[in-house]
């Protein structure tokens, strides 16, 4: 169970600080689909890919004191900035985690916005269908995001590139 938290620790340790739940969500997610080995079981959900399981591990590491979570009001919502601790650190120089390259994936997908995620993850949960259907998936589940052939494009790239990283 510890080594599930470690790898959620490690993950915001590498990327130095995540900005908003919905970011963490689908950089854990996409990492997930690069094959890195995180074991939190994501549905489809109003966003894209969403894990209860991680939802909850986040609040437990904020509980025990390995993650700081500041709230911050952004107009009319509210958003989230995750870093560790530094009983955060310390728990992870006991339970090492050995996951090359995640760093490089994981501070490139951080850089990248919200939408931009949410597209990427999207298509990658659809993944087992052939492209066209994916796109035509998308485009139904995210109608309101009204996605252009330009950022589908940039989205399929995108994957390839990473996919380039994961495996170096």
């Amino acid at each position: 169970m510890l080594k599930d938290h470690a790898k959620i620790i490690h993950a915001i340790a590498l990327s130095g600080e995540v900005i908003g739940r919905k970011k963490l969500q689908k950089m854990i997610y996409i990492a997930k689909k690069m094959n890195f080995p995180f074991q939190e079981r994501f549905q489809f959900h109003f966003y894209g890919p969403y894990s209860e399981e991680l939802t909850l591990r986040v609040e437990e590491l904020c509980n025990m004191g390995f993650l700081n979570e500041v709230k911050e009001q952004k107009g009319g919502y509210y958003q989230y900035r995750y870093t560790l601790t530094e009983a955060g650190e310390e728990f992870l120089g006991e339970h090492s985690v050995d996951m090359p390259c995640l760093g490089d994936c994981l501070g490139d997908i951080n850089s990248q916005n919200a939408r931009f995620l949410e597209l990427v993850s999207t298509i990658l949960y659809f993944d087992s269908l052939p492209e066209d259907e994916v796109k035509e998936k998308v485009l139904t589940v995210k109608k309101s995001q009204k996605y252009t052939d330009e950022e589908f494009a940039n989205a399929y790239q995108y994957i390839e590139n990473l996919k380039g990283m994961a495996r170096q």
